[in-house]
């Protein structure tokens, strides 16, 4: 592990920005960026539309360490070039930016009331390839939908099962399992996925760091008291499909816990924007969401 990237991550002021958008919603991406379905014909095509867009963001002027601690990036953005860099290095030798690498492989049909992860066959190679490329974590996300013991228990447990392989690795993962917002019993899920959460801390090897990506929650502060735990690096919000105006204010009530956002950071960006505009834009979602992270 990295110790300066260490010391940025668990004691910097700022956010991570998500930018880790997989092939699955990519083409989402890219439609809300100006770039319509018919501008491209193969998925190669669009997953260098989509790494341009990253780099337009990550090249930009407004995009600095005095507001972004981190960058989650996307299997593919990780083995590209920026500015004749790979990109994780362009980010922290230019930028000193901390980079992670989204290594889940996309969820599970919905059961017990959540989504797993599905299962990483190439796991190592990812780590060792990450270890390469000087990224400093992970990120893996599952999905919970309702207050269901068992599925919450398998969530976490799946969770804690990669992140230990992934510590052993030498990385630090952020574990996210995202609480739905649209859920019926979305403040019951959140408790019962903490108490499940609890359970493994408490036998967690303190030396193994980790970091927590979370729904922001119903009860302010309901995931604070995670900070106890030695081991726990940093707790990050994802914006899990609120606009940004709500989810800036509902994560402002959360102490110490900083944005993980994509979409909300991306909404009011456009292809077609000059540099300025583009510029313009990216600077002012920055500033709202860095401004509801420094709490």
């Amino acid at each position: 592990m990295n110790e300066k990237m260490y010391e940025v991550m668990k004691n910097g002021r700022g956010f991570i920005a998500a930018l880790d958008q997989s092939g699955g919603s990519s083409a989402k991406t890219l439609k809300n960026y100006g770039i319509d379905e018919s501008e491209y014909s193969t998925e190669e095509e669009m997953f260098d539309l989509i790494h341009e867009m990253r780099k337009r963001v990550i090249t930009s002027k407004a995009f600095t360490n005095e507001h972004i601690l981190g960058t989650i990036l996307f299997e593919k953005t990780m083995m590209s070039q920026v500015n004749g860099k790979f990109t994780a290095d362009y980010l922290w030798e230019d930028k000193g930016i901390v980079s992670f690498l989204k290594v889940d492989k996309g969820l599970e049909e919905e059961k017990n009331g959540v989504k797993l992860m599905k299962q990483i066959p190439n796991l190592a190679e990812q780590i060792k390839e990450a270890n390469e490329k000087h990224i400093f974590g992970t990120k893996m996300r599952s999905v919970v939908y309702e207050a269901n013991e068992e599925g919450i228990k398998e969530i976490v447990n799946q969770q804690f099962e990669f992140a230990k392989k992934i510590c052993d690795g030498g990385l630090v993962p952020i574990i996210e399992p995202e609480v739905d917002i649209h859920s019926a019993n979305k403040e019951l899920c959140e408790k019962m996925l903490k108490d499940e959460i609890v359970k493994h801390l408490k036998e967690w090897n303190p030396e193994d760091k980790i970091m927590f990506k979370f729904t922001i929650p119903t009860v302010e502060n309901h995931y604070l008291d995670l900070y106890d735990y030695d081991c726990v690096v940093r707790i990050v919000a994802l914006s899990g499909g609120y606009e940004m105006d709500e989810a800036v204010e509902l994560l402002a009530k959360n102490n110490k816990m900083i944005a993980s956002f994509s979409r909300a950071l991306l909404q009011d960006l456009n292809a077609h924007q000059s540099d300025e505009e583009f510029d313009t834009a990216l600077d002012n979602a920055i500033t709202k969401i860095y401004n509801a992270s420094i709490n």
